[in-house]
């Protein structure tokens, strides 16, 4: 995989943004102009149709009202009935300019036919309604007499004609704008619900492209780290996605090929050593077996024969070919485990430690010692390992006593998949200090003197528990006393 013909993770992110700002602006756009729509249709309905309709309609009132007035001044010659007359001139007035300045933007062959309406008011009031009031006030003739009624009324229903065709075209006016206005809130509906019914997809398809160019490789390269990381070095990392991604991946690639060749070179470097251990400690075995005979067999056959430094510089001899004797056999036994592996079965660790304490029987009756056991489960194992583990670890709490006879306890408790066993003492301590110290082969606290041993014990414990798939440690938190913890694989109950 070649990272540089790939992109970037910030031009994607980018590229994917810059689309989601681009449906969001032409959702944004689309949607401005739909309200642009439904509000021109708003305003032509609700501020100027449907007001010219009404000011029209009272300008028909005042028409009324104007000749309500005229003909009863005519029938009773008194002037208090030409108030409505003169009062509905100025209405009509005020109405027709209202009506007109609205309509003349939106509809102005609807504002020419106002001013047919004004001609037609003006004429009737010039050609029968003035004349008819003067002659009211200077004649005493009937009305019918000076003025031509028929005329009058001629003019008059002209001029309502007039205005009743005004008012039903912007009857008609109006239910047209109701209907614009509806089919453009009819728009906007559907184009809130177009974009809506967009921007998921659109987000739903940046989602899923970004899952799959960004999200689902560092899931892959998470998991191929997981299982790295988790021991199994040959599984190879192979993971696509943007450049940082594919260099991440063959960075930790590189990284895991450098882990396997320097494995290889430690399990090679490992058997060559204990393969070594194992040629030396078994080679050595007959020689300082032979050293260790005749030494005996020299301290037997001249014993008083010698001086006194004679006979201490053969006991030397003889006591240090026996510890050397004990320490190729642990030594042995160290490069043994897990070289030598054999069948894992089910132990029973009560009565492993029953059989541990019998070995020890001689010795806990020396010391005056008290063992308390808890229940013990069943693990997998090997016997024999596992019955060194309980060994030094008890003969180890009652070797380092102090004055008080020694008093160990064996406990274990379950912690998840695991046994963690106990094994405490109230003998002389350790530092925390040498916490780790003491797990390491040869290592020795105190000369082998004071309390003797080889110094392979506890490495050989951690050996065989980490070898059994268990941790073992020194808890550090008591203030008196030592105490070992180490866990063991938990069995279930059908597998037992």
């Amino acid at each position: 995989m070649d990272y540089r013909t790939r992109w970037p993770a910030a031009r994607l992110l980018v590229a994917s943004v810059t689309l989601l700002v681009i449906v969001c602006a032409g959702a944004i756009g689309g949607l401005a102009i739909g309200l642009l729509k439904l509000t021109e249709a708003r305003v032509q309905l609700i501020d100027r149709i449907q007001p010219a309709r009404s000011l029209v309609q009272q300008a028909d009132t005042a028409v009324i009202n104007q000749e309500t007035g005229v003909r009863g001044y005519v029938l009773t010659a008194n002037l208090d009935f030409l108030t409505p007359y003169n009062d509905g001139q100025e209405r009509e007035a005020e109405a027709l300019d209202e009506a007109r300045r609205l309509l003349d933007p939106l509809r102005p062959d609807l504002a020419a036919r106002i001013d047919e309406v004004r001609v037609l008011s003006a004429d009737w009031r010039q050609s029968y309604a003035e004349p008819l009031i003067i002659s009211v006030g200077s004649a005493n003739r009937p009305p019918s007499e000076l003025v031509d009624a028929e005329r009058g009324k001629g003019l008059f229903d002209r001029l309502r004609g007039a205005i009743d065709s005004l008012g039903d075209e912007l009857t008609r006016e109006s239910g047209i704008a109701r209907q614009n206005l509806d089919e453009a809130a009819q728009e906007v509906l559907y184009l809130l619900i177009g974009l809506g019914v967009l921007l998921v997809l659109v987000i739903a398809g940046i989602a899923v492209v970004l899952y799959r160019i960004l999200i689902a490789p560092l899931r892959d390269l998470a998991d191929d780290v997981r299982h790295v990381s988790s021991g199994d070095f040959t599984h190879k990392v192979e993971v696509g996605g943007p450049r940082e991604t594919v260099m991440l991946g063959e960075d930790v690639e590189a990284m895991r090929s450098r882990i396997l060749a320097d494995l290889a070179e430690l399990k090679r470097s490992n058997a060559e050593l204990e393969q070594f251990a194992y040629v030396a400690s078994h080679d050595l075995q007959e020689p300082l077996r032979k050293v260790a005979s005749f030494c005996q067999l020299l301290e037997r056959r001249y014993s008083g024969e010698l001086d006194e430094r004679g006979e201490q510089y053969l006991r030397f001899a003889v006591d240090g070919a026996k510890r050397m004797q004990v320490l190729i056999n642990d030594l042995l036994a160290f490069s043994r485990v897990g070289r030598i592996s054999r069948e894992q079965v089910l132990v029973d660790c009560d009565e492993l430690v029953v059989q541990v304490l019998d070995n020890y029987s001689e010795v806990i009756e020396r010391t005056g010692a008290t063992i308390e056991v808890a229940e013990l489960p069943t693990v997998r194992g090997e016997a024999s390992l596992l019955g060194g583990v309980f060994g030094n670890l008890i003969s180890n709490a009652l070797k380092f006593h102090g004055e008080d006879p020694p008093h160990v306890r064996v406990d274990v408790e379950r912690t998840g998949e695991f046994w963690e066993f106990t094994i405490s003492d109230n003998g002389i301590g350790i530092d925390t200090e040498y916490a780790e110290r003491i797990f390491v082969i040869f290592q020795r606290l105190h000369h082998k003197d004071d309390y003797p041993g080889t110094g392979i014990g506890l490495a050989m414990c951690r050996k065989i528990i980490e070898y059994h798939g268990g941790t073992i440690w020194l808890d550090t938190t008591r203030e008196t006393g030592t105490a070992f913890k180490f866990t063991l694989p938990a069995v279930e109950d059908d597998e037992q």
